[in-house]
């Protein structure tokens, strides 16, 4: 059994909750580790004893007792947004794994109870402290964490996206062959340049804006 085979059969057994409690970034990343032999079995909290018990099982080594040193197993919360005092800063929005978490930047935010994993990552980064987590009312099951595995692929998928588009934006235009001769530009060229150039350094600002949210 290759070692990404064996990556991807210890990816299903966990909740993907994203959380990070495991100390990875992610349910994939820490299944990897699992899989090269650089973590044990027992740092999912969502996961439980159940979790722990079925890795065991699937690699043929000895259960460990829950690190609770990560956390406590608990029902699903959900996270939940007191609209009144949210500020709408976005940095809830950019913590959200799975993108859970809808609004605009300086307008009302607020959490799609369903697609949210109870991961509680929004919490700490909110500046007003407008975020609480919540009983979820029902319990996390196998087509939930099928589901944040697809969400948690797109968000990202989208992460990088953007990621390339602002070094694009940001990259210095590319500079003219030294020995190139450059007619003088018409006044029709002159203005061209000018509208383009104002288009580069408004593309740029808005690169920049998305880059430093807090600072818009």
């Amino acid at each position: 059994m290759s070692c990404r085979s064996l990556a991807d059969r210890i990816d299903a057994l966990l909740p993907q909750t994203q959380c990070t409690k495991c100390g990875y970034d992610g349910c994939r990343p820490y299944a990897d580790a699992i899989a090269d032999g650089a973590a044990p079995i027992n740092r999912c909290p969502p996961g439980g004893d159940e979790g722990i018990a079925a890795l065991s099982a699937l690699l043929d080594v000895p259960a460990l007792p829950l690190d609770t040193t990560r956390g406590e197993p608990s029902p699903l919360l959900v996270a939940r947004i007191d609209e009144a005092h949210c500020i709408g800063c976005t940095l809830c929005i950019q913590a959200c794994p799975v993108d859970a978490i809808v609004g605009a930047n300086k307008h009302m935010h607020t959490v799609l109870a369903d697609w949210c994993t109870g991961c509680d990552l929004c919490v700490a980064p909110c500046p007003v402290d407008c975020i609480q987590m919540v009983p979820a009312g029902r319990a996390w099951g196998p087509h939930d964490a099928t589901v944040s595995r697809q969400r948690h692929r797109s968000h990202l998928a989208r992460t990088e996206r953007l990621a390339a588009d602002n070094a694009r934006l940001m990259a210095p235009e590319a500079a003219a062959p030294s020995n190139a001769t450059t007619p003088a530009p018409a006044a029709d060229d002159t203005r061209n340049e000018d509208r383009k150039r104002s288009a580069i350094e408004s593309a740029l600002a808005r690169a920049r804006a998305r880059r430093n949210p807090t600072q818009s």
